[in-house]
């Protein structure tokens, strides 16, 4: 029905309000995005309902894509469903376990992961002030391949830049950032390996 029309073309009927167009894009990339959201969480209802989430929001918001492709697009909606489900859930088994001890026991308490404890420094503390400091150019670049996991191609097609482009800049944000984390001195050493990798 749709396997004929590119990503643009049927984000633009979605953003008209056609629902097979959103039935064609599902069919085209639900099947990559479950095996990616599977990777990254091992709970499959929090995957098929941030899967389904992130299909609602394309729905939603389609009218914001900038055309191209969408699996830059629908992977970001989809990394952020995850990690806002992620956190959800880590807050709900807290206030259950001290509900059932009856007072609260941080040291007891579900420990973030290391994923979650690097998303949280990117936009709290040290690292969050320093990220801040970037050019929106660069921050945006990190963002895409640090924040929400995507590849060169992938931040390159959700930018609207070349992919040589994504490399320079997130290798130029990466060295900025560590110079001005490493210059405070306070950011612990699994953060600054967060930050570390390839684009």
């Amino acid at each position: 029905m749709g396997a004929d029309r590119s990503d643009g073309e049927l984000l633009r009927a979605v953003a008209r309000g056609d629902a097979q167009a959103l039935a064609a894009l599902y069919d085209r990339h639900a099947g990559w995005l479950h095996a990616r959201l599977t990777r990254r969480c091992q709970d499959p209802e929090t995957v098929r309902e941030v899967l389904q989430d992130t299909f609602v929001t394309a729905w939603r918001t389609a009218d914001a894509h900038r055309g191209g492709e969408a699996g830059g697009w629908l992977w970001t909606i989809a990394a952020r469903r995850l990690v806002d489900a992620q956190r959800t859930a880590a807050r709900a088994a807290r206030a259950q376990a001290a509900h059932a001890r009856h007072q609260p026991d941080p040291a007891r308490a579900t420990a973030p992961s290391a994923e979650e404890r690097a998303l949280d420094a990117l936009e709290y503390g040290d690292v969050g002030t320093a990220l801040d400091r970037l050019s929106p150019e660069l921050r945006a670049v990190l963002r895409a391949t640090v924040v929400d996991g995507l590849t060169t191609r992938e931040a390159a097609q959700l930018l609207g830049i070349p992919e040589g482009t994504v490399k320079t800049r997130a290798q130029r944000a990466r060295r900025e950032l560590r110079a001005a984390l490493t210059e405070r001195r306070t950011t612990p050493p699994h953060l600054l390996d967060a930050l570390g990798g390839t684009a």
